[in-house]
């Protein structure tokens, strides 16, 4: 516990003062952060039998990070990065001599990539994001932190809504296969927590706290989501962590799941139905 405190208050104020600088040092941030989940992630997928290209998939996550912090370079580019990720690993992967063996690296290698790579949907969504009135109280914030920052609070209201509800009240565990801990109840808190939180933050940011009926459940589904889809990953290869860079925390992907399902999720309702 105590490890975890002092890593905490050493990232807290290093996320908040990269989200408060803005701009680049975002990407940058992502960019690091991806890096060093890839890295994490090909090793899990290796101790669960996986064989992989790993220097080639973190380079092609890297890649689609990139893209997302200079999304006027060409139209469409995400797709084609990926497609053209999946034409260099498989072109790779032909270099085995059981077809087999390729077809596992081919498949292990563009997962890995594009898992992690869901970690530039927070670059996207500060850039494509709609602006905010004047009026709002959050408005010196402008709409790449302000809407950034409504992604990370209910990311982090969900965890701990569901930590505290779970550990006080939790009696009703689910999907106990791929994590024990988990319980209904935990579940309900974190969707109640996460729902304030972004009605509080859609307010100031001056838009109709009523998206947080549907946004809110979905933020936080989504990161319970994220979670039990690395838990997966960590129980396929028999770790409880998925590395020990962060004392207390484990790996960067133990801090960063529930954002790689979270990002694309808020993403696509803010551009859909928030104008």
């Amino acid at each position: 516990m105590r490890d975890r405190a002092l890593s905490a208050a050493v990232l807290v104020p290093v996320l908040l003062l990269v989200l408060a600088i803005g701009g680049p040092f975002i990407g940058v941030a992502v960019a690091l952060a991806t890096a060093l989940a890839a890295i994490e992630v090909f090793r899990l997928l290796r101790a669960a039998g996986y064989a992989t290209l790993s220097t080639l998939g973190t380079a092609l996550a890297l890649v689609v990070v990139l893209d997302a912090a200079f999304p006027g370079l060409l139209e469409g580019s995400g797709l084609l990065l990926g497609a053209v990720g999946i034409v260099l690993v498989a072109l790779a992967s032909f270099s085995r001599p059981d077809p087999r063996d390729g077809l596992s690296i081919w498949m292990a290698t563009i997962f890995g990539a594009l898992y992690v790579s869901m970690l530039s949907f927070v670059v996207r969504l500060g850039h494509a994001a709609p602006g905010l009135p004047g009026d709002a109280p959050l408005a010196w914030l402008g709409p790449e932190r302000g809407w950034i920052l409504l992604l990370v609070l209910a990311v982090w209201s969900y965890d701990t809504g569901a930590y505290l509800v779970g550990r006080k009240f939790g009696r009703t565990r689910f999907l106990t296969h791929i994590s024990p801990s988990k319980t209904v109840e935990g579940l309900v808190g974190g969707v109640v927590a996460t729902t304030l939180v972004v009605a509080t933050l859609l307010y100031a940011l001056g838009q109709d706290p009523i998206h947080a009926v549907a946004l809110g459940p979905l933020a936080a589904l989504a990161a319970q989501a994220g979670d039990l889809a690395e838990s997966t990953i960590k129980r396929a290869a028999g770790a409880r962590e998925s590395g020990t860079l962060i004392p207390g925390h484990g790996g960067v992907l133990d801090r960063v799941d529930s954002f790689l399902f979270a990002a694309p999720v808020v993403t696509l309702y803010v551009l859909a139905l928030i104008r």
